[in-house]
């Protein structure tokens, strides 16, 4: 008989469930262990990068710009990687939307609904000069010269290191979902591979299967506010900062990690539709479109992962 070991919290500002299936009693044991070891990971990584906590890594280097640092290791890796992320998306996924997210009225966590709207955001300053020029690494230390938010791939890298916990915990039929950031390994221990179902599409209409792959999507269903008649979202193109498109409803990503899915799901978003979809069936993106009247574009090799 088969067990599941699961568990739901908050963290990261989302909801998170983590699922393991076990042959048995004794190792629903240990993966009760090991799913609360994986939740006190979520709870440290959020101490490195939530840009809402000024005690945070990330908040202690926002607040010090100009200055080197010591950084730890996971925040090392996370500013290489968007240094890598900002060249792969020719500037598309820039970290220095946080003048943009603030000056538009996002300066407290979602949940809080606490808006105010600053009109000086300095657009060229912002994004003005290559990334490299204000986000600088020299061996173990970092500077920021400008204001920073890793939320873009933060998500999806600590989603990842979930994955990697239980792999090596010898774990091989397990689910990390964090928030829709999801990571499926294996079997789910019933019909096979792990089912996935769409926010913003009734199960009915489309589902998905995963079986060792990621999904991440990026939308508009939850980031969205409006101040003085003008509506705004979290998913800001650096190269036309000041619009805000909502022709996208969301865009999903299946991916061999969650970060890299991510990644994907929000360079996708930011590009548009026309843009978007010329991008994935160019560069081999398993992704799905929905625009705001809820009609779904799914790339071909999507498709296989699709229940019939």
């Amino acid at each position: 008989m088969v067990n599941i070991s699961e568990k739901r919290f908050r963290a990261l500002g989302t909801d998170i469930h983590l699922e393991i299936v076990c042959r048995d009693e004794g190792e629903t044991f240990r993966a009760t262990k090991d799913i609360d070891d994986a939740q006190a990971v979520y709870a440290e990584q959020e101490k490195i990068f939530s840009r809402f906590d000024p005690q945070s890594e990330l908040g202690f280097f926002n607040a010090d710009l100009g200055a080197w640092h010591e950084a730890s290791s996971d925040f090392m890796e996370v500013s290489k990687k968007v240094l890598g992320y900002y060249d792969l998306s020719d500037g598309i996924f820039d970290p220095r939307v946080i003048d943009v997210l603030e000056g538009t009225g996002y300066r407290e966590s979602f949940e809080k609904k606490d808006f105010n709207r600053d009109d000086k955001i300095k657009y060229d300053e912002t994004f003005g000069k290559n990334l490299s020029e204000d986000l600088k690494i020299d061996g173990s230390r970092i500077m920021f010269m400008t204001k920073m938010d890793f939320s873009g791939i933060a998500k999806g890298y600590i989603t990842d290191k979930i994955s990697a916990l239980f792999l090596e915990k010898g774990w091989k039929n397990f689910m990390a979902d964090s928030g829709g950031d999801i990571f499926a390994s294996g079997s789910n221990g019933e019909s096979g591979k792990w089912k996935i179902g769409f926010e913003d599409l009734p199960e009915e209409k489309m589902e998905i299967f995963l079986e060792n792959e990621a999904v991440a999507t990026s939308g508009t269903g939850r980031r969205k506010w409006e101040l003085s008649g003008k509506h705004f979202h979290h998913l800001i193109n650096p190269k036309d900062p000041e619009n805000f498109s909502f022709d996208l409803r969301s865009v999903s990503v299946i991916a061999r990690s969650v970060e890299e899915a991510d990644f994907w799901a929000k360079c996708l978003f930011i590009l548009g539709k026309e843009k978007g979809m010329e991008k994935a069936k160019a560069e081999g993106i398993k992704s799905i479109f929905l625009d705001r009247r809820g009609n779904a574009f799914v790339t071909k090799n999507f498709k296989g992962n699709v229940f019939a």
